[in-house]
């Protein structure tokens, strides 16, 4: 799905954060010869990305979901407020409209699949640059066909490691404190993926959760 701008002939520079390496050469051999486009920096995990951005804004950040300390949609949310003019692009392997759908909502301006033809990514990048939208063709129709009440199900939602540790310990009975102590985090951290199991699972409660993760094998 497109929303095409005039995107005029600005010089685009352009962020990755993707901590697999191949993606990131592939990336780097595909924007290399634009004349319009340059690859600003590349970052291989959530803190580095987060730590670079206070030193260099690009104009568009690649944006990988699954990075291996956070993942990009716990990322997102603070990353729009703190910088308005970034036009984040999410591409990704992660297809479940769970994922297109939060990171639409906290402020993505595109969702590409790493299956993507170099072109597509290269069109995508000029047009979100431009202040358009872009959509990878099979996430458009997909989200057309849950508009028009063809709900997908069978859903099962993605856990980084440290998520599934919290979710062993709340399965567990213990709180946020308890946990806290237990993986050496701290309480606020352990709460944020606390929240961040909520949101994924689509529950409202701890019980749900538990529940939810049970019938799913998740524990």
């Amino acid at each position: 799905m497109r929303k095409q701008p005039d995107t005029g002939s600005a010089f685009i520079s352009v962020a990755i954060a993707d901590d697999h390496p191949l993606v990131i050469n592939g990336l780097r051999h595909v924007l290399s010869g634009q004349a319009d486009i340059a690859l600003q920096t590349t970052y291989n995990t959530g803190k580095a990305l987060m730590t670079g951005l206070e030193q260099d804004v690009p104009d568009v950040l690649l944006l990988d979901i699954m990075l291996p300390d956070i993942t990009g949609d716990e990322l997102l949310a603070g990353i729009i407020t703190m910088y308005h003019d970034l036009k984040v692009i999410a591409l990704t392997n992660q297809s479940d409209l769970y994922y297109v759908e939060t990171m639409l909502e906290r402020g993505a301006r595109g969702y590409l699949l790493k299956t993507s033809e170099e072109a597509v990514i290269l069109d995508a990048i000029r047009i979100v640059y431009g202040g358009g939208i872009y959509l990878d063709a099979n996430v458009s129709e997909r989200l057309q066909q849950v508009a028009a009440g063809n709900h997908l199900s069978g859903f099962i939602p993605i856990l980084t490691r440290r998520e599934k540790e919290v979710l062993e310990h709340i399965a567990a009975n213990h709180t946020s404190q308890e946990i806290a102590d237990i993986m050496f985090l701290s309480k606020r951290t352990v709460d944020s993926h606390r929240q961040s199991l909520l949101l994924k699972m689509q529950v409202k409660n701890v019980a749900a959760l538990v529940k939810k993760a049970i019938e799913l094998k998740l524990l």
